[in-house]
């Protein structure tokens, strides 16, 4: 089934200093009309699936926090748009870290849309950074032990003499 979705890959490139001033001003047209929208006491569901992505997509944290919370906000309000919102949510929780979350929404995706590519690439991303993050957490936990084994060693060798 062919989408319109951005792949996951994306998410981990690096923007050019040219294109982070877009993606700024981008991010700035994108919340004026959503803050129009609000002021008049109506948001569309297009406008806030707009900016809610360009937050997604920014560089900080804050921004992803943002968006992913207007994606939930979206996602539990409007059931026509639950198939893009699941993969955004599970794209800006990859992107903030949040792994177990990003599994969960990429996950539901799967579930509706088996051959999804963008899906399968996130989801291998997603392994990606957990097998990643377990063998930093080993590492650490290896080096743990072994100081605290020569620590151990210290003391019993004072101890002695």
């Amino acid at each position: 089934m062919p989408t319109d979705l951005p792949y996951a890959a994306d998410a981990e490139v690096s923007l050019a200093p040219e294109e982070l001033a877009v993606s700024r001003a981008y991010i700035a047209v994108l919340r004026g009309q959503y803050e129009k929208e609000l002021g008049q006491g109506y948001v569309s569901v297009q406008t806030k699936f707009n900016y809610s992505w360009g937050l997604v997509k920014s560089q900080r944290r804050d921004h992803q926090v943002e968006g992913v919370q207007l994606l939930l906000e979206i996602y539990r309000a409007e059931a026509s748009r639950r198939r893009e919102c699941l993969y955004y949510l599970a794209l800006g929780h990859y992107k903030m870290g949040n792994l177990e979350d990003a599994r969960k929404f990429n996950a539901l995706l799967l579930s509706k849309e088996p051959t999804n590519m963008q899906a399968q690439s996130l989801a291998q991303l997603i392994d990606n950074s957990t097998a990643r993050d377990g063998y930093i957490g080993m590492g650490i936990a290896g080096g743990a032990a072994v100081m605290g084994a020569l620590l151990l060693a210290g003391l019993l060798r004072r101890n002695r003499n």
